[in-house]
């Protein structure tokens, strides 16, 4: 069983930055579709970044050019890095983890909220 633990949430101010990562457990990391959804009040969740095992991106057009996903394979964790955030982006942010092909397993986190406010 894959837990998946977010951290770096908090309160930020418009144009400000935050980091959240992603700790994984688990031996099935390295061969995972990692991404990082939000889910604002009232909102659906959405999708925000994703990341193949290969590093190829995906992005939601709101945060592209000021949001950055990368992963360390070594360290089996995902990062989310946010600059130039906006009030918008306030949510709570869910690390997620999903298998392709064959062998499919998914994992959720628990949320960490970001919060960006003046």
């Amino acid at each position: 069983q894959v837990q998946l633990v977010e951290s770096g949430g908090g309160l930020v101010q418009p144009g400000g930055s935050l980091r959240l990562s992603c700790a994984a457990s688990g031996s099935i990391f390295s061969i995972a579709t990692m991404g990082w959804y939000r889910q604002a009040p009232g909102k659906q969740r959405e999708l925000v970044a994703r990341i193949t095992r290969g590093g190829s991106t995906n992005y939601a057009d709101s945060v592209k050019g000021r949001f950055a996903i990368s992963r360390d394979n070594a360290k089996n964790t995902v990062y989310l890095q946010m600059s130039s955030l906006k009030l918008e982006d306030t949510a709570v942010y869910y690390c997620n983890l999903v298998t392709q092909g064959a062998f499919f397993y998914e994992a959720w986190g628990q949320g960490t909220q970001v919060t960006v406010s003046s």
